[in-house]
């Protein structure tokens, strides 16, 4: 593993991004996009490393107002309830805006081409980047995640905001994070509750902003097409899309669609997994990423 490193003057926002590499920079790349409100530390080490050891070369970046990348600072602070009611005027930015970061760190890394590896927002940003700039991408994998299709993935009630408002506080903030991926766990696996209470007061550390995770949420919101279900069936890219059977945060109903949508697309549909990565199943899915860039 490399060190952590900051790219400056990313894509067209001209944003910073922090990121770190696994694996020999000679080998293909596999770009790990996480989701609204997480950060690189949420794709585990280990799990970069089972990839890295399939002979790819692996980063992992915080999206913008996540972790050590920028923070949207001077931007208004969304009104969420306003945004689900159909009110996207205080968006500061949407799927697209994190699609060109994304396009425009693997530009500052000299990299053509990827394979890219989304979990929920960021499967939605994986797909809009295949979708918006196709040449760029080799494989797609999209894992807890949807079309944006308001029929398919939809909450479990409570599994939006269950956990309440988030604590300003460092030691509120763990035990808000902890409720929380406690709700979401797979239960069909082991949870690990000292990991996630050391991933919280890490991400804590590295950048807290409760208001960052809220203009990701928008951003979702104001994606325009909101539903990518055709522009998806126009894909022509190797596939994979992963779901936990048990996922309160997006229905299955959301990857069994997007892998409908996607010509050719492999989809697993995992027992016992939750809105999260099973530990137990790192190596499993390392081999399927691997196998759909092989292809």
């Amino acid at each position: 593993m490399m060190t952590e490193q900051l790219a400056g003057q990313v894509g067209p926002s001209g944003i910073d991004i922090a990121y770190e590499r696994f694996g020999d920079p000679g080998n293909p790349a596999v770009v790990l996009i996480m989701g609204a409100g997480a950060q690189l530390i949420n794709w585990p080490a280990e799990f970069c490393t089972e990839l890295a050891a399939r002979g790819l070369q692996v980063i992992r970046f915080d999206n913008r107002d996540a972790g050590r990348s920028t923070h949207m600072s001077e931007a208004p602070a969304p009104d969420i309830r306003a945004a689900l009611g159909g009110d996207l005027s205080q968006a500061t930015y949407n799927l697209s805006d994190l699609a060109a970061d994304t396009i425009g760190l693997l530009d500052a890394l000299g990299i053509d081409g990827a394979h890219l590896v989304g979990m929920s927002m960021g499967g939605m940003i994986a797909q809009t980047i295949a979708i918006e700039y196709p040449e760029r991408v080799l494989s797609l994998t999209s894992i807890s995640s949807t079309t944006g299709d308001p029929a398919v993935g939809r909450p479990a009630p409570g599994a939006l905001g269950g956990g309440g408002a988030v604590p300003d506080d460092r030691d509120g903030y763990i035990a808000w994070q902890l409720q929380n991926t406690r709700r979401l766990r797979s239960p069909g696996y082991e949870f690990d509750e000292a990991a996630v209470i050391a991933r919280a007061g890490l991400s804590y550390d590295r950048g807290y902003d409760p208001d960052g995770m809220m203009r990701q949420f928008v951003a979702v919101l104001a994606s325009n097409p909101a539903d990518r279900t055709q522009s998806l069936r126009k894909l022509d890219v190797p596939t994979l899309v992963i779901h936990g059977a048990d996922d309160l945060m997006i229905d299955s109903s959301g990857g069994r669609a997007t892998a409908d949508a996607i010509p050719e697309a492999k989809l697993l549909i995992v027992a016992g997994m939750g809105h999260h990565l099973p530990r137990e199943l790192y190596s499993a899915f390392a081999d399927e990423i691997a196998a759909i860039a092989g292809r």
